[in-house]
């Protein structure tokens, strides 16, 4: 997937203002215009206008956009930062043409996000938009549940007329057990209604952050866990930890590298809970004395050993 610099494609600065945007689309939509334009590759360019001005038009987006930061070179291969959006907010979401024509690189950050305003039934009253952001909580989060202190960004227009980004913080209960990818509604706090209408709600997407001994997959965690070869040899029992504290593990006798020990509903918690599973992985001491490497070369001559014995032909 390829970077597209918004600023370049419209020929602007990165500090130009909304009218500047404005003006800018307006000139290069009627350049590239696929029913006027005699350019060769009018109808590309055309989309690729619009793309660009779907982001830089809207304060938000702009300035979510802005967050990926000037390193990127347009054409350059590109993956967006591990959570470059979390705790960025958007209202709403709705774009004025079909995203579904738009690239890959606009979809990995925005989607293919619909309008959420609504209209009361009666009277002139507006519903206020729906926002979302993305949080990221730990594991032990979802193990304890609680309530969280999160502190959200989001834009509101500049005296310039640039987007400006202001915090909020919300005190947020986290329910026990909850998985990433699921959200968290908190009712009226998205949008301000109009002529007495309702706020829209906020939805909170859970990611959780990366973890350094586990990972997650629905609701079962995986955990490497390093064991001595003396202990997959013979057996034994270690403390393993768990995000809920450590246990006592027993190793078989004859446990191999990769091998996998379930350890029934202690994954994440719920009606059905996830389990956690442990896989083993042989860690050999490091020959770096002489004492060591002479262990080693005993265990050379005293076990009639290959490991490549069945790749023989």
């Amino acid at each position: 997937m390829e970077y597209k610099d918004y600023y370049q494609i419209m020929g602007i600065a990165r500090d130009a203002s909304q009218d500047d945007i404005k003006n800018a689309y307006r000139k290069l939509a009627r350049k590239y215009h696929p029913d006027v334009s005699k350019e060769p590759d009018a109808e590309a360019r055309f989309k690729e206008i619009g793309e660009a001005n779907e982001v830089l038009k809207d304060p938000e987006k702009r300035a979510a956009y802005d967050r990926l930061g000037t390193r990127w070179k347009s054409g350059q291969e590109f993956q967006p930062p591990p959570e470059w959006d979390q705790g960025f907010e958007f209202h709403g979401g709705g774009f004025s043409q079909a995203t579904s024509q738009f690239s890959s690189f606009f979809e990995s950050l925005f989607g293919r996000t619909q309008h959420s305003r609504q209209y009361h039934d009666q009277g002139f009253h507006l519903r206020g938009e729906d926002s979302r952001a993305k949080i990221s909580i730990s594991l032990e989060d979802s193990f304890q549940g609680g309530v969280r202190s999160l502190t959200l960004q989001h834009t509101e227009p500049g005296p310039d007329g640039r987007p400006r980004i202001r915090e909020r913080t919300l005190n947020v209960r986290i329910p026990k057990g909850i998985q990433q990818g699921q959200h968290i509604r908190l009712t009226g706090q998205g949008s301000p209604g109009a002529g007495g209408g309702k706020a829209g709600d906020l939805y909170l997407e859970i990611t959780f952050r990366p973890h350094p001994f586990f990972r997650v997959e629905g609701r079962d965690i995986f955990l490497d866990l390093p064991v001595a070869p003396w202990e997959a040899a013979l057996g034994a029992t270690i403390s393993a930890p768990t995000p809920a504290g450590t246990v006592d593990l027993k190793i078989p006798a004859g446990s191999r590298s990769g091998q996998k020990l379930r350890l029934k509903g202690r994954g994440i918690p719920g009606t059905s809970p996830g389990d956690l599973y442990v896989i083993l992985q042989i860690v050999l001491p490091p020959a770096d004395s002489e004492p060591a490497r002479g262990f080693y070369r005993e265990m050379e001559q005293k076990f009639p050993f290959n490991p490549r014995a069945k790749m023989h032909t």
